[in-house]
């Protein structure tokens, strides 16, 4: 019997989060072993509260754990000095947060390139203009960001993202503030970006349909992984999240 061994994008041991200290302390996460496959989607679900965005954060180096250890791939990011952690996540992560996060004078175009800019290489040939058909923000690269809809915004920050190739791509609710037919779009270009370039994402939603466009869904409550879902349809999610008193 050959086992198959998975390649990790990401992982974390015994992850403890507090947030304050005394009797004020609030645990955020309560001890998570987690596992991020290579070229899997993966969501993050849970109540309010329960923890989803400490864990993308401590997993991305975006915050430190209080206790326990994480990696990205091989590299233990828990005991580097933030210059070696911002190093880490130019080199191998993408974000995309609810909020955009562009930069209003520059162009779509510039905003899309500025990770590349900062560690000061060019993009793939073709890679570039692949993403910006794909996204269809080809007539919108002139554009400043004010100029744009809350759509083609986000779309911007998902090129921008996904620029750099980086191994792994975080989003935090990235289609919270999208219609229904720009999200979809949105989430349907983030499981091709999986399927067909091999990029890893982790995504945190509280949204059944966002959630069912990947692979695995690991369920939080209470700082702890409390379940996980693999192959989600939107019904069994719902169903899911209605016994977590959601």
């Amino acid at each position: 019997m050959t086992t198959t061994t998975v390649t990790l994008a990401a992982s974390m041991r015994a992850g403890t989060k507090d947030y304050g200290s005394g009797e004020m302390a609030v645990r955020a996460l309560d001890g998570i072993d987690v596992d991020i496959a290579a070229s899997e989607f993966t969501a993050i679900m849970g109540p309010s509260g329960s923890g989803k965005s400490t864990l993308l954060h401590t997993l991305a180096g975006l915050d430190r754990l209080t206790a326990g250890e994480s990696w990205i791939g091989e590299t233990s990011i828990t005991g580097l000095s933030e210059d070696k952690i911002t190093q880490v996540r130019r080199d191998k992560i993408g974000f995309v947060f609810q909020a955009f996060n562009l930069i209003p004078s520059l162009t779509a175009s510039e905003n899309i390139t500025l990770p590349l800019d900062i560690s000061g290489r060019e993009p793939e040939d073709g890679w570039f203009e692949e993403i910006i058909s794909i996204l269809g923000l080809g007539d919108r690269l002139t554009h400043l960001p004010a100029e744009l809809s809350g759509g083609q915004q986000q779309r911007v920050a998902v090129a921008r993202a996904l620029v750099a190739r980086p191994e792994l791509i975080f989003a935090d609710e990235p289609s919270g503030n999208l219609d229904s037919r720009s999200g979809a779009e949105l989430l349907g270009f983030m499981r091709r970006a999986v399927k067909e370039f091999g990029q890893t994402i982790v995504m945190v939603t509280h949204d059944p349909t966002a959630a069912s466009y990947s692979d695995r869904i690991l369920f939080l409550e209470d700082g702890r992984i409390v379940d996980e879902m693999r192959e989600p349809t939107a019904e069994r999610v719902l169903d899911r999240m209605k016994q977590m008193g959601h």
